[in-house]
């Protein structure tokens, strides 16, 4: 009981923009955690492929270890993207580096289509044409070093998937870190399939086509996440607005001021991971002097931030109707304004 009341009293002194500070600088934490996990697995798992690809020959384990490479450089982006995205605004960048987030996760992306699909496209063309023939040590020291491989991404994407429930599911995955993370380890999990199917259907038939297909296929498949990421990536740097949802009650709640006669305009744009901006152009009800204008729009402000904690950019537009056309209005008459 008494943790509760400690929490109830924070809420009433604490502003919601510092509680919200803090609860997103201690997601932040465990997002690190998660990606220096990350990025120790691939460091280890890179380093065996590498070396039993080289030791096997097999193009299917060396496109998994040019995978993991690629997947350990992109956690220090994701691990830059952490720290650069918190810095205070200053007067360069008066809204904050909020989207530093996003360009890192787009040199995350770029990283993913280089270094891991691009190599894996040339492996297995590389295996097709000069027919790649394995040892049967070859294939026993490639499986070991899938399985592990496998084990230890398993590993990294359950701690992936785990904090993405821990922070409400799908609405987590809004991060493009923590999206990256586990975009990354479930590539690598069904990437080590691929290799691991295509080594066992070589050992079998003899036909170094399986293999090479199935980095063909790893190929394939990190070009497609890589386009997925740098998409939404690209959305963000650019401007990408609030969620629907959010825009529609930031409107519902301006309706519902009595000294808004309309919402004319409503514009928002996310400036970072929990920070947005939103501009509004409004109408006011008749007879308002600017004094009182001034007031009203200051309460209006107070009360969007106090709802809406991460809209911490906010701009009103407001405007008087000629009183002719403000006395048929519905503030002018007691009802609410429309949009």
């Amino acid at each position: 009981m008494s943790g509760t009341s400690s929490e109830r009293q924070e809420q009433k002194t604490t502003p919601a923009g510092a509680r919200a500070g803090r609860r997103t600088r201690a997601t932040d934490r465990r997002t690190r955690v998660t990606v220096l996990v990350a990025l120790a697995a691939n460091l280890v798992i890179a380093v065996a492929k590498a070396v039993g690809g080289a030791l096997s020959g097999s193009p299917a384990l060396l496109s998994e270890a040019a995978h993991s490479v690629a997947d350990a450089f992109n956690e220090v982006f994701l691990l830059a993207a952490l720290r650069r995205s918190r810095r205070p605004a200053d007067a360069r960048h008066p809204f904050g580096y909020g989207k530093e987030r996003f360009f890192w996760s787009l040199l995350a992306a770029v990283g993913i289509f280089v270094m891991g699909g691009c190599f894996s496209f040339f492996q297995g063309f590389e295996a097709l044409r000069q027919g790649t023939r394995e040892t049967s040590r070859g294939y026993a020291v490639g499986l070991t070093v899938l399985g592990v491989a496998l084990l230890a991404e398993g590993v990294s994407l359950l701690r992936a998937l785990h904090q993405v429930r821990r922070r409400g599911g799908r609405a987590a995955l809004r991060d493009p870190a923590l999206r990256t993370v586990v975009a990354e380890d479930g590539t690598a999990v069904l990437g080590v399939v691929l290799a691991i199917a295509g080594m066992v259907l070589h050992m079998v038939t003899g036909q170094v086509v399986w293999e090479a297909s199935a980095s063909l296929a790893i190929g394939v498949l990190l070009v497609y996440v890589a386009y997925r990421l740098g998409r939404e990536a690209r959305d963000q740097l650019i401007g990408q607005a609030a969620d629907p949802e959010l825009s529609g009650r930031i409107r519902a709640l301006l309706r519902a001021q009595p000294e808004i006669d309309s919402v004319e305009a409503l514009f928002t744009m996310k400036l970072g991971l929990d920070s947005t901006l939103v501009a509004a152009r409004v109408d006011l009800a008749p007879g308002l002097d600017s004094e009182r204008v001034e007031e009203v729009a200051d309460r209006i402000k107070r009360s969007l931030a106090a709802t809406f904690p991460a809209a911490d950019q906010i701009f009103l537009d407001v405007t008087d109707r000629p009183a002719g056309e403000a006395r048929q209005s519905p503030a002018a008459t007691g009802e609410r304004g429309g949009a």
